[in-house]
């Protein structure tokens, strides 16, 4: 649901984020949620964990969900002192990754709620972004702070989600926690509506939100996305709208820790470059973002890549802005960092990319798909028969 009256600011990287975050969870009185996929526990998870204590300590009700595989490296004795302190942490499907389906989905959602009045969305995990993989440069990044109604909705995704995890654990299925009533004051002019995605409701909301921003698209569409494989749904719109006249830029991952995704991404070049889309591989640091601009009127930043396991297989949120002065800075942003850390991709120069390269890269696409296919998802990722209930 589209809400009105509210005030969005943009957050570019964790320098941005962190402050933010940690000042509205020192400034807490009742209550503070923290959900992320990926928490560690370096100089910027100890500060984190370090606020979330001291609000527990003055009384105030403090709560972390983290994802049991991309949360998995923390140790017991930084739990315990979270813990000791009064913080409550759950953890969604803790321990490793196996090969069932259910073992696959995971909770990739980075979204924080403070005394139900400011939240917090995008797509910045709880780390340090020089730290991992020893990145010259700032890990890019977007986030959104929220106040207004729209913070209901933040507090009544992230509500759903932790007591559907308490109501699992034997022993908590009769928890009386309560949580505060979220009425926030209209703060501001912009509208803005949250999608989240789930394993059994709302499954493709952030997917179609894109494909009608896609078909209604009159000037540019400027995607920046970390792990960029979309379905064939999601490519041909794209190439429709590029040969309606409208110019699309994609900014992709040129760094990254995903070898595999990186190179399936890259088979779907010839695609794009034939149907006359830009595409520009950004190498100054990592892209980590997951942000999208439609004529500069529409706008999301969030959690959700455009490949198959973010869009079939993980719990996600974006956040969708229908404000142009939004819109506008976002755009703005997203081609700053492409024109200080990107390179374009033109279709002459990757024509003659040694065929062998090209190659390992439909490998990789297949393979891709082949994990798909044994995780049973592949014919709803791709439009075609008939959607399942998994």
């Amino acid at each position: 649901m589209i809400r009105s009256g509210n005030r969005l600011t943009l957050l570019e990287n964790g320098a941005e984020y962190f402050p933010a975050l940690i000042a509205a969870i020192d400034a807490a009185q009742y209550e503070v949620h923290l959900e992320t996929y990926l928490y560690a526990a370096d100089k910027t998870g100890l500060e984190v964990a370090a606020a979330l204590m001291r609000a527990a300590r003055r009384g105030v009700v403090t709560r972390l969900l983290l994802d049991g595989f991309g949360s998995r490296g923390l140790t017991a004795e930084f739990l315990g002192r979270l813990d000791a302190t009064g913080v409550s942490v759950l953890f969604y499907r803790p321990g490793s990754l196996f090969p069932r389906r259910s073992r696959l989905r995971r909770m990739h959602r980075k979204l924080a709620v403070v005394d139900a009045c400011i939240g917090f969305l995008g797509g910045i995990n709880i780390n340090d972004d020089h730290a991992r993989h020893k990145l010259a440069a700032p890990r890019q990044d977007f986030a959104v702070e929220v106040r207004g109604p729209l913070v209901a909705d933040l507090h009544a995704a992230a509500q759903r989600l932790w007591r559907l995890l308490l109501w699992s654990r034997v022993g908590l299925r009769r928890s009386g926690e309560v949580w505060i009533k979220a009425d926030p004051p209209a703060m501001g002019e912009q509208r803005a509506e949250l999608l989240t995605r789930d394993t059994l409701h709302r499954r493709h909301a952030i997917e179609r939100a894109y494909l009608r921003a896609i078909s209604h698209a009159r000037e540019e569409i400027l995607i920046a996305n970390a792990y960029f494989l979309p379905g064939r749904r999601f490519r041909q719109a794209l190439a429709q709208a590029a040969q309606r006249g409208v110019r699309v830029i994609l900014v992709m991952q040129g760094h990254t820790d995903h070898r595999l995704y990186h190179a399936a991404s890259r088979a779907l070049y010839r695609f794009f470059l034939e149907n006359g889309m830009e595409i520009y591989e950004y190498h100054a640091s990592e892209l980590h973002a997951k942000v999208a601009v439609v004529d500069s009127l529409w706008a999301t930043v969030g959690s959700s890549n455009i490949d198959p396991f973010s869009l079939l297989l993980a719990r996600e949120a974006n956040l969708v802005t229908h404000d142009p002065a939004f819109a506008r800075d976002l755009h703005e942003r997203i081609l700053a960092a492409r024109d200080g850390g990107a390179h374009r991709i033109h279709h002459q120069a990757w024509r003659h990319i040694p065929w062998i390269l090209r190659l390992a890269s439909w490998m990789a696409y297949g393979l891709v798909r082949g994990l798909m296919g044994l995780a049973g998802y592949a014919q709803a990722y791709d439009g075609r028969g008939r959607r399942r209930s998994h």
